[in-house]
């Protein structure tokens, strides 16, 4: 074994004796609680945009998009933007390695690789600052609801002339919205790639973490997966490509990075 094998082969060792350790996932899971109830996720930003993530979730998403190269990320709920533009940042960075490895020029808004997000509410100081952001020539939004067919529609016409597409829903956290974004969104997600559906950790939240949103434990993204993940196994789905939709828990990535708000939710189509 040569040591580039041999350090992989310890890395996904490692990452098994994660997976095995009940006590090591308990306690990241309460280091979440914690992390909740401080508002943790809100003090970071990616390339000066809040990004409203744990840094842990960020490298989660750097390597998903790293692994499978995407053409198009849609990404429901925008915020401040911080998401898509880590997300158009990566996208950024896969064009220009690839470029030097073709050794040639680079013109970085010639690209086909984008990031599309939707939000029912686009704030018009945030829609300024990610518009006025160097990388806004990858990214495009829309406003309204992600379920709404009139969205739904829009978001189908321009992931049509895209091979490789991934998904990250991450908009209202009830039960029944998440349901009808995985309904609607999954399908798009291209073999080898991601759904990620993101705050299933509200499932194993105190009752009382969330008083004034309409989501809590019962009642939340987590859920949602199961529910659809029952749906796929019971009476299967066919994705956008025509081909059978299964999608499985990626648990070595989630296993690897064990502190994330969503366990359960990092969803891989096979």
């Amino acid at each position: 074994m040569n040591p580039t094998e041999e350090f992989e082969s310890s890395v996904r060792s490692n990452i098994d004796a994660i997976g095995k350790n009940r006590e090591f996932l308990d306690l990241a899971n309460l280091m979440m609680e914690k992390c909740a109830a401080l508002q943790y996720m809100y003090n970071f930003s990616w390339l000066g945009r809040p990004i409203i993530q744990i840094p842990q979730d960020s490298y989660a998403i750097q390597e998903m998009i790293w692994a499978v190269k995407p053409d198009l990320v849609i990404e429901t709920g925008i915020a401040h933007g911080g998401s898509l533009v880590l997300s158009a940042s990566i996208l950024a960075m896969i064009d220009y390695c690839e470029a030097v490895a073709a050794g040639t020029v680079l013109d970085p808004k010639a690209s086909q690789r984008k990031v599309l997000g939707i939000d029912i509410d686009i704030r018009p100081h945030n829609r300024a600052a990610i518009e006025a952001h160097p990388l806004s020539h990858k990214i495009e939004m829309i406003e309204g609801s992600s379920v709404a067919d009139n969205v739904i529609a829009a978001v189908r016409e321009k992931a049509a002339g895209h091979k490789k597409i991934m998904v990250f829903l991450d908009s209202n956290h009830t039960h029944q919205h998440v349901l009808d974004e995985l309904e609607l969104y999954a399908p798009l997600v291209s073999k080898g790639s991601y759904c990620v559906v993101w705050d299933t950790l509200i499932e194993d939240m105190p009752a009382d973490m969330y008083p004034d949103r309409p989501w809590g434990p019962g009642d939340n993204p987590r859920t949602a997966v199961i529910d659809y993940l029952k749906r796929l196994q019971e009476e299967g789905r066919t994705g956008a490509d025509g081909e059978a939709l299964q999608l499985n828990y990626d648990l070595q990535l989630e296993h690897k990075i064990a502190m994330t708000v969503s366990r359960g939710g990092f969803l891989k189509r096979v």
